[in-house]
């Protein structure tokens, strides 16, 4: 689910900057705030809102015959704050752009400077990875010039998806349905999408069986072992094995057949079982690095179920400054958008001296960790996401932070912490199990293993979540002491069938593994690139798995036969490599588009006459409208399929399926509806289950439901003695799904809403 991003109002009214001031320019009004908070009088703080200038919304934009030569344009919004920008300039003594560090951020500093025809003795670029006094001061203190190399490594990139997209997206509208779009790096994560379905559809499920023993020692608990070995077989899961030789009386082959298994757990009832070989070890392990824009997407989806745009809006919003009252608004962590593991030696320094006084100097490791990104690209002067300040614990900020920027700082900052502790220790045990039955020549080899934490480390702080299963299935099976040569005594032997699955379908979180793995996009890229393929209805998002819709696979068919080279993910690897080189200023940014430009407009040419123009329409499903008897259409939305009436929006009948295509059945159930006295009945809506009046559309009548089927009883709105700052009314504290909340009791006139910490809403 994308995160929604409130508009803000942008200001017309000129700031005046008095002489002496110096004007430091920033993006966003949230990191104005902060900053203006840090610096003193000798400083004027104004935000552009975004990007100032851009390539034109309506036509290409691109001189293709002079060096594709891009013709910028002011951005509607930005004439409404260039005249502020002009009158503050003219009594300034020194202009800093001091826009995000990165590419993007240095691209806009690049335009700020050109759209207001800043001379080069009057403008500086800083930047820093954090928004705390000290950085900022630190930035001042050592300015630089726009790094163009930068600026023309974002300039290639823009050019390159608008000359795809504007050559294209118009090719897609003609041969297959209008409104379509291409882009050159979102194409990619399409093809990976449609593939994976292509494997899950052509896999064929194999049946399989495990053995299980379960047996003590003396009058010590029982624990379980494996059969994994008979004779000199290692039995491997979900491979037909031949197991036994010819002579063996159950004549077993394999141990994917009900009868023969069948016979074997008999066999093993009647064995005697020994104890040949105990393994103990002391063994460790490493904590994992602190978190870049990728993982840090990857584990917000997995722990918090987080999209990647939410993990992204909010992770911004604790970049850019939280007012933590007395202190003032204040940075949380260090910038969100980087591919690079470096931490500062001072945040080094810091988290150790925290944890020798929290924890104990036993968990600190000999020598602070280093650690070093796989990506051969990463920009390592960057730093890794981490708390500004390690004393900044979650627990301190439970009054001031929302529930949304709670859990995510939490999740930074454990990480973070955890990645500068000492290794987790722990003590494991294998044991081997010989089985012997009466008239049998083979042995049978059983196999069991425990662990124990014997120090935990960074585990104290931090438990990933394949380490939390770990734990848990070892909770669960304590080993008594064994020894070499002990006689076992056997409880029960357990089989259970198995059936090999398919490979599993993507979620936002391993599609971004995959492309990182590829060296596809970067950390700004990862977002926007999920965000446009669901958005315009190419995959399809249910249960939190991807799935490519028919116009998806269909596209991306179209695409692999014409534009191979748009799709191949080797090709873009290596594009992504060139645009890094331009960014080092060993390649010439117009090299790069002209080499992508030359073998791109050829497939164009050939496309337009070797596509047929084949129109996507919905399928017709065979079935019958009930209302008005036309025939029910399939249809896909990015919430998924759908069979909808022919003559929408004449007739609005709509029944959802599954994603194996049948029909999903709203459950009656035995609560009436308030309003009309109809019964309710159970549906599933994008944010899960809820309770809506049979009488729909009639009556609209729709109650939230918990997990076990129980109505949320949402408390009645509170007055507040606090007045709407838009209107003059009394704001109302609410409850939502995501905390509480205040609205202006004029609503819907006055649509002014506010997020509340949720220590205050309490």
């Amino acid at each position: 689910m994308a995160a929604t991003v409130k508009k803000k109002k942008v200001s017309e009214k000129p700031s005046k900057v008095k002489k002496g001031r110096s004007l430091v320019i920033v993006e966003s009004p949230t990191k104005q705030k902060t900053i203006a908070k840090f610096l003193g009088n000798k400083y004027t703080i104004l935000a552009t809102y975004g990007h100032i200038r851009d390539l034109p919304a309506r036509t290409l934009g691109v001189d293709e015959a002079d060096h594709f030569e891009p013709q910028y344009v002011i951005l509607p919004k930005a004439r409404k704050v260039l005249p502020a920008f002009k009158e503050a300039i003219k009594n300034a003594e020194k202009v800093y752009l001091a826009t995000d560090f990165d590419r993007e951020g240095e691209s806009i500093a690049w335009h700020v400077a050109q759209a207001l025809k800043l001379s080069d003795d009057r403008v500086a670029r800083i930047t820093f990875h954090e928004i705390t006094p000290e950085a900022i001061r630190e930035a001042l203190e050592h300015p630089r010039d726009v790094d163009m190399t930068l600026v023309h490594a974002q300039q290639a990139r823009r050019i390159l998806d608008r000359l795809v997209g504007y050559k294209l997206s118009p090719l897609l509208w003609e041969k297959v349905r209008k409104g379509l779009s291409a882009g050159r790096v979102q194409s990619v994560a399409l093809r990976l999408l449609v593939e994976r379905e292509r494997e899950i559809q052509a896999f064929k499920s194999q049946g399989y069986w495990s053995i299980t023993a379960q047996m003590h020692k003396g009058s010590d608990a029982s624990f379980e072992a494996e059969l994994v070995q008979i004779g000199d077989t290692k039995i491997e899961e979900t491979t037909v094995l031949k197991l036994f030789s010819d002579d063996y009386r159950v004549s077993v082959t394999s141990l994917n057949e009900e009868k023969k298994v069948i016979d074997l757990v008999e066999t093993l009832k009647k064995a005697a079982y020994t104890t040949v070989k105990v393994v103990k070890k002391e063994a460790q392990r490493s904590p994992a690095p602190p978190f870049m824009t990728a993982t840090l997407q990857q584990e917000s989806s997995r722990r918090l179920g987080y999209s990647a745009v939410k993990t992204m809006v909010v992770a911004q919003q604790l970049y850019e400054g939280v007012d933590l009252g007395d202190a003032g608004a204040v940075g949380l962590i260090t910038y969100m958008r980087t591919d690079s593991l470096n931490i500062a030696q001072s945040a080094q320094a810091e988290a150790r001296d925290f944890i020798a006084t929290r924890y104990g100097k036993e968990f600190l490791p000999n020598e602070p960790r280093v650690y070093r990104t796989k990506s051969k690209n990463a920009q390592e002067a960057h730093e890794a996401i981490r708390p500004t300040s390690v004393t900044r614990t979650p627990e301190s900020l439970k009054d001031v932070l929302s529930n949304e920027q709670m859990r995510l700082y939490d999740v930074i900052w454990r990480r973070f912490m955890a990645s500068q502790m000492a290794n987790a220790v722990f003590d494991t045990v294998g044991v081997d199990i010989e089985a012997k039955a009466p008239s049998v020549t083979e042995t049978f080899l059983f196999h069991s293993s425990g662990r124990t934490v014997k120090f935990p480390g960074f585990l104290k702080v931090y438990t990933e979540l394949d380490e939390k299963e770990a734990q848990e299935k070892n909770d669960s099976q304590k080993l008594p002491a064994l020894a070499e040569g002990d006689v076992l005594k056997l409880d029960e032997v357990h089989s259970e069938s198995h059936q090999t699955e398919p490979p599993p379908r993507y979620n936002e979180a391993s599609l971004i593994k995959m492309l990182e793995k590829h060296g596809i996009g970067r950390p700004s890229t990862y977002a926007p690139i999920l965000q446009t393929i669901i958005g315009r209805g190419y995959v399809r998002q249910e249960e939190r798995r991807l799935y490519p819709a028919d116009l998806g696979m269909y596209v991306t068919d179209l695409l692999k036969e014409h534009f191979r080279e748009i799709v191949d993910l080797d090709f873009t690897a290596k594009l992504e490599d060139k645009l890094d080189e331009v960014a080092q200023g060993s390649h010439p940014w117009v090299d790069v588009v002209q080499e992508f430009y030359t073998p791109f407009m050829a497939a164009m040419a050939l496309a337009k006459d070797g596509i047929k123009t084949q129109k996507f329409e919905p399928k017709e499903s065979g079935e019958m409208c009930v209302k008005c008897g036309a025939p029910m259409m399939i249809r896909e939305s990015r919430f998924g399929r759908y069979m909808s009436c022919k003559t929408y929006p004449t007739c609005k009948n709509k029944i959802s399926l599954n994603p194996d295509g049948s029909k999903v059945v709203p459950e009656v159930t035995d609560k009436i509806c308030e309003k009309c006295g109809k019964p309710l009945v159970k549906k599933m809506g994008r944010r899960g289950p809820f309770l809506a009046c049979s009488g729909y559309p009639d009556c609209k009548t729709t109650y939230s439901i918990d997990k076990e089927g129980k109505l949320i009883m949402k408390p009645p709105p509170v007055e507040t003695d606090q007045k709407c700052e838009k209107c003059g009314k009394m704001m109302l504290l609410r409850q939502g799904k995501r905390g509480a909340f205040m609205t202006c009791s004029g609503f819907p006139k006055c649509r002014n809403l506010k997020r509340v910490p949720a220590a205050k809403a309490a």
